[in-house]
């Protein structure tokens, strides 16, 4: 199971990679389907792991399991705002963002820190640095 978890996981990160790749090399329509395909995709991955945080608050008690609602919920709608601005820069440095904040709050509320723990953390840096690649190929080639 674990290398089925991991090979999941690291296949999830092809989309990104094929979606920056179009924004730098590509033009017109398939450079454009590049450029929302990215976002489209960032939201999704963030609106699955705050499904992930939803499916595992039911293992916790009290006010734990309140807050990781309420974050899982919050991710998904920072994360539906920030596609809202229509600006693919701004958007892409919040879905960065909310990356990151994820990966903190699912640290900060757990107490393992095995193979997933290291493949989150692995994984949600290799994501936000492929959103900083795309900034800068929207920089570059004049879609900023």
């Amino acid at each position: 199971m674990t290398r089925l978890v991991t090979g999941l996981g690291y296949a999830g990160l092809l989309p990104f990679a094929a979606s920056v790749a179009g924004v730098w090399v590509l033009r017109d329509y398939p450079r454009a389907l590049s450029q929302q395909g990215f976002i489209v995709y960032s939201l999704a991955i963030l609106c699955f792991i705050a499904g992930s945080l939803w499916g595992t608050a039911r293992g916790r008690a009290g006010g734990d399991k309140a807050l990781r609602l309420l974050v899982s919920n919050g991710v998904v709608l920072f994360a539906v705002c920030s596609v809202l601005t229509a600006q693919a820069v701004i958007a892409a440095g919040l879905l960065a963002l909310a990356h990151l904040a994820t990966l903190w709050y699912e640290r900060g509320s757990s107490a393992a820190r095995g193979w997933y723990s290291r493949m989150r953390v692995q994984l949600t840096l290799l994501v936000v640095a492929l959103h900083i690649a795309y900034i800068a190929g929207l920089i570059v080639r004049g879609s900023a």
